[in-house]
């Protein structure tokens, strides 16, 4: 034993870092919802023919492009994106298309805004028609249940090694 250190501060130590390792790997949809969810269908099933799995429960990711706010409630435009371990849409080129999200509530159009990474487990409702440009869209729509927003990642790109110009980094002594 180190002087100072008893085993039950290390068990303690030990039990708060094992904590903390499962629950930040935790997805972020409840169990109950994911239990709900079929694994035998595939979101590129359901985007296909949103009429035939009306009623099933589904978990989607993706990205925010409109939100709109009616009498009825709140419809999120989104762009599918697929989900990391988390749930969390990756930050990919490829997408199945776009879905709508229904919410019986409000929500602000500022704080879900175009761009912002979503996660939705809602039951499919059928699809809708909309113009995207002069063209008409199929979405797919999803009576949300559980939502999580993902908080905005912000990057940070160092400057280049070539601006910090010290003359003992790159050249040596004996160069000057």
């Amino acid at each position: 034993m180190i002087k100072g250190i008893t085993y039950s501060s290390s068990y303690q130590c030990i039990s708060l870092m094992t904590l903390l390792l499962i629950t930040g790997c935790a997805p972020v949809i409840s169990k109950q919802v994911r239990e709900q969810v079929n694994p035998n269908i595939t979101v590129e099933e359901v985007f296909k023919d949103p009429e035939r799995y009306q009623g099933e429960m589904i978990i989607v990711s993706g990205n925010i492009i409109e939100t709109e706010n009616t009498k009825e409630g709140t419809f999120i435009k989104i762009l599918q994106h697929p989900a990391g371990s988390r749930g969390r849409p990756k930050d990919v080129d490829t997408s199945e298309g776009r879905f709508l999200a229904a919410f019986d509530h409000y929500l602000d159009p500022v704080i879900y805004a175009k761009g912002r990474a979503i996660t939705i487990a809602g039951e499919v409702q059928g699809k809708q028609t909309l113009p995207v440009g002069e063209v008409q869209y199929t979405y797919p729509v999803i009576q949300a249940k559980e939502m999580h927003l993902w908080p905005v990642e912000k990057r940070y790109y160092s400057p280049d090694y070539y601006y910090h110009d010290h003359f003992w980094w790159r050249r040596g002594f004996w160069y000057y």
